[in-house]
């Protein structure tokens, strides 16, 4: 598996918007299920986000509901994902990784470096 490469993260003030995308290049990536995950400090990694192949359908974490958009774009072997974050509060401070969801991979996900996204009160 190839790791995601993440972006667009900052520090935005509470109720500003950030753009994160995520360039997963793979047929394991196009041909699956993606989402969105966010992990804080000394916590467990959570999933905020998810988006089938085709798009036609849409999950997110009650947290986010409302306020974030996922979005993709597959175009061929390279696979984009978007979460538009609107309306931002300071508990969404945390660090944002893209993967696969719901796909057995042998040995587990591999990780990207994720992307810091902090806002402040």
């Amino acid at each position: 598996q190839v790791q995601p490469v993440e972006s667009g993260g900052g520090l935005v003030q509470a109720g500003g918007s950030l753009r994160l995308s995520c360039v997963a290049s793979g047929s394991i990536f196009s041909r699956n299920d993606m989402g969105w995950y966010r992990q804080l400090p000394e916590k467990q990694r959570e999933l905020v986000a998810s988006i089938t192949t085709s798009g036609g359908r849409i999950e997110y974490a009650d947290s986010v509901k409302g306020r974030f958009t996922i979005s993709r774009d597959n175009a061929g072997a390279k696979n984009t994902v978007y979460l538009q974050m609107n309306s931002l509060k300071p508990e969404d401070t945390a660090v944002y990784y893209c993967n696969l969801v719901g796909t057995i991979v042998p040995g587990g996900y591999v990780w990207g470096q994720g992307t810091q996204v902090t806002v402040s009160s």
